[in-house]
């Protein structure tokens, strides 16, 4: 097998890190969707688990867990960073630090939540993708975006609610969030279907690639960042 670097891959994990990035700013702002009250990051986070969904379906699962853990690593150093410019004294005259706290000083069960959601979330949603490919002998594409995304998406949701918010919040508003959160995702998935099959077939049709998980080992924990065929 040729071991020449695909010509996409990287650019996908970096948009990817992009959007996760986006998400740590603005996940402290709660809105109101219709009847849905949730975290403007939600919005955002389904983008992440469609980059998923082409990273898997494209490139195989070690490629996507390569690009969750990029993704973690990534987020680990924002937030450090995020709270060295929260500790560090602002200049005499500056008037914003407090509106720099507020936002980038998020508690840190919500961001170790928001850590072991992201994990385990995507490497759901990857590992369901790929298992689903080899059932339906790539075939039905539909059937594993949206089926690996229900779950990646319920793991995701639940965690991340769970840990941020129990006891924070009544137990009956926690899981009317959760449901809600995992919903709008997922509808957004679905949404977002015909935009997810045209980059495939581009990136298949590009990179000569579509991989298929036979013999791969699915052991998340596997940490790997460079790129390898």
């Amino acid at each position: 097998m040729s071991k020449k670097p695909y010509k996409y891959l990287d650019l996908i994990i970096f948009l990817s890190v992009t959007m996760m990035a986006i998400v740590n700013v603005i996940s402290g702002k709660i809105i109101r969707v219709s009847v849905f009250t949730l975290s403007a990051a939600s919005l955002c986070i389904p983008v992440n688990y469609i980059f998923a969904d082409v990273l898997t379906e494209v490139y195989g699962y070690k490629q996507a867990r390569r690009a969750t853990w990029i993704l973690i690593f990534s987020t680990i150093l924002m937030a450090i960073f995020f709270q060295l410019a929260i500790l560090l004294p602002p200049a005499p005259g500056f008037k914003g630090n407090d509106a720099y706290t507020l936002v980038l000083g998020q508690v840190p069960r919500v961001v170790v939540g928001a850590w072991i959601a992201l994990f385990a979330g995507q490497i759901t949603n990857d590992f369901v993708l790929a298992k689903m490919k080899l059932f339906t002998g790539g075939k039905y594409l539909w059937t594993r975006t949206v089926g690996s995304t229900v779950a990646g998406q319920a793991v995701d949701s639940s965690l991340f609610y769970t840990i941020a918010l129990y006891n924070v919040i009544p137990a009956g508003f926690l899981m009317k969030s959760i449901l809600s959160a995992w919903f709008l995702k997922v509808f957004i998935e679905i949404v977002m279907t015909p935009v997810t099959y045209f980059v495939i077939r581009k990136l298949k049709k590009a990179e000569d690639e579509d991989y298929f998980d036979r013999n791969t080992n699915f052991n998340p924990l596997l940490v790997k960042l460079r790129q390898e065929k």
